[in-house]
């Protein structure tokens, strides 16, 4: 076997790693680049292999920094099979039609106003592409073997990340290689732990936070002062949240504050028709997490939701003091950015972060304390509170790392270390040899390296 590292190497997206196998190549993960302007301007690069030799694409999980590759991977010429689980392809059916439409819109916005410098601007792909992409998806149950060729055995394992999500166990002639894809944490509020793992003669693991532990503090308490607070400056709460996972989280966290009556029962909007489809998904797959049936269906109830832009545009000029969920979380683009434009020249509302921002994304630039953001061609001043909520991470922290780790009964006899900015992934890297005595790599672009 031989891996090359397409993506996620020394940063924190696109995640692309080809692993050929006899030959044969197959491609886990299909992300897209996220944050800074040269980051994202890859997306629009030749991938360093050509689509139709690849074999089988193989996902971790739903979120486009690992999937959103793959309606463009189809536009080019791939024709095999996408495995994956069961909730990733419902996931994935939500999501990547949604990457195409938000394409088109943002090419079509350019174009009305003339900020970009292409003429005319064109999408990345279409919703229309991602449509034709699903139809390569074959989902997999979880823990059961499938051959992909007569000696390649692929096995998909829990990651507890978010619904769906999973390890990637693939073992030819009895030697293995795991990829992580994000790995979810032993004790979150609602996700299961991810699976442990006992052997794998090769590791492909995540670094988002190898150089940070996660805070003790109770986002739940956090999120009642910052709602408190803000209700008492008769302001509005805008939480931009990934609609897969995040915005399910915050739900929870309200609903728990009401029933409660640590908060008043302030009217709460989740405007992200994706984030809507997402939260019926997760009543759907209960068994991945640990919320009770009832309390789940209360729990999506918690908002009223918001499913034309008329509606959200309403919401946006009511004067009422509101809570507003709404995607993207790194606010790269959908509604949210509609809210910002609104909600940000104003000193009585807050603007609560609920996860990672990676470098060079407007999330980013908002939590480093920048005094304008531009937004649709135009510069909005930043006037609101910037907060970000603390311990809401549905990745696993260097310590939960570590301790997920010790489960192996045996040294792997590499590790590559990918999914995160140098400084985490060399922190990672050291502590994993100090602690473990493992051998460790944290692997460059477009390196290949030989199993």
């Amino acid at each position: 076997m031989e891996i090359s590292f397409l993506g996620a190497a020394r940063t924190v997206t696109g995640s692309k790693y080809l692993l050929t196998v006899k030959n044969k190549k197959f491609m886990i993960d299909c992300g897209l680049y996220q944050g800074y302007k040269d980051m994202r301007l890859k997306n629009w690069d030749k991938l360093p292999v050509n689509p139709q030799e690849i074999e089988a694409v193989i996902l971790t999980h739903a979120h486009v920094d690992h999937s959103g590759y793959i309606p463009l991977l189809v536009k080019n010429g791939f024709r095999g099979k996408i495995y994956c689980t069961r909730g990733t392809r419902d996931l994935c059916s939500i999501l990547l039609p949604d990457c195409g439409h938000l394409e088109e819109e943002d090419a079509a916005r350019a174009n009305r106003y003339g900020y970009s410098k292409h003429t005319p601007a064109l999408p990345l792909y279409t919703y229309q592409d991602a449509i034709q992409a699903l139809d390569y998806f074959m989902p997999l149950d979880f823990d059961s073997a499938h051959e992909l060729t007569q000696d390649l055995t692929l096995k998909l394992l829990p990651s507890g990340h978010i619904i769906g999500a999973s390890l990637v166990r693939l073992e030819h002639h009895g030697q293995s290689i795991l990829f992580t894809g994000d790995l979810g944490r032993k004790h979150h509020p609602i996700m299961r732990a991810p699976a442990i793992v006992t052997h794998s003669d090769y590791l492909v693991i995540e670094s988002t936070y190898g150089d940070r532990l996660h805070s003790a503090s109770s986002p739940e308490n956090q999120l009642a002062d910052v709602v408190n607070n803000t209700l008492s400056k008769e302001g509005s709460v805008i939480i931009p949240a990934f609609a897969v996972g995040r915005s399910q989280d915050i739900l929870y966290y309200l609903y728990s504050l009401k029933e409660q009556g640590r908060i008043p029962d302030v009217p709460v909007y989740l405007d992200s028709p994706m984030a809507q489809d997402v939260s019926d998904l997760f009543c759907k797959y209960a068994d991945e997490h640990q919320l009770p049936e009832n309390v789940c269906i209360q729990v999506c109830k918690t908002a009223k939701y918001i499913r034309t832009p008329e509606e959200s545009k309403a919401v946006s000029q009511s004067r009422h003091s509101k809570i507003i969920i709404s995607a993207s979380g790194m606010a790269t683009g959908g509604r949210i950015l509609h809210h910002l434009k609104a909600f940000l020249p104003y000193e009585n509302h807050t603007i609560l972060f609920t996860g990672y921002q990676a470098p060079g994304t407007r999330g980013d630039r908002l939590m480093r304390g920048e005094t304008e953001i531009k937004i649709h061609g135009e510069y909005i001043p930043v006037r609101a509170s910037i907060l970000m909520m603390e311990n809401m991470s549905a990745h696993a922290d260097y310590q939960e790392m570590l301790d997920w780790l010790k489960h192996f009964k045996q040294p792997p006899g590499k590790v590559f270390i990918t999914h995160g900015m140098i400084e985490s992934a060399l922190s990672l890297s050291e502590k994993i040899s100090t602690e473990l005595g493992w051998a460790c790599q944290i692997p460059e672009y477009l390196q290949t390296a030989s199993l």
